[in-house]
């Protein structure tokens, strides 16, 4: 479990987009960069990378979050800034840009037993005391 100043959480999101036209554009020194890439904005954004996976035609995430992150804004930092990183970094030496397709799969991972709930609300009426 994760806490912020007023929040105790454990959110994990899978995040999969593919790139534009659905090519195989996302191998060797390509998939390298776009996940250095990666690892740097969840850095810059206080996130977890639980997991990455860059296959040739799509990148698979599962990040951890806090609660005032919705997926929708996580997918849009991660495709977002990562196509205008790697351009601007690379797309000078090799001609090829990344563009990622429209849209994106969010979903949801983990189980939440009644022993953390209960767990929850005793810690909490024990910091109310």
């Amino acid at each position: 479990m994760k806490t912020t100043r007023h929040a105790t959480y454990d959110l994990n999101y899978h995040i999969v987009w593919l790139p534009k036209y659905r090519n195989s554009v996302l191998v060797n020194e390509v998939a390298g960069r776009v996940r250095r890439i990666l690892h740097e904005i969840s850095d810059e954004k206080g996130l977890e990378i639980v997991d990455l996976t860059v296959q040739s035609d799509h990148v698979h995430l599962f990040v951890s979050s806090p609660p005032k992150h919705a997926p929708s804004l996580l997918a849009n930092w991660f495709k977002g800034i990562s196509s205008r990183k790697y351009n601007h970094r690379y797309a000078d030496h090799d001609g090829e840009k990344i563009k990622w397709a429209r849209g994106y799969y969010a979903g949801t991972a983990g189980h939440v037993s009644s022993e953390t709930v209960q767990d929850y609300i005793q810690r909490h009426e024990e910091d109310e005391q």
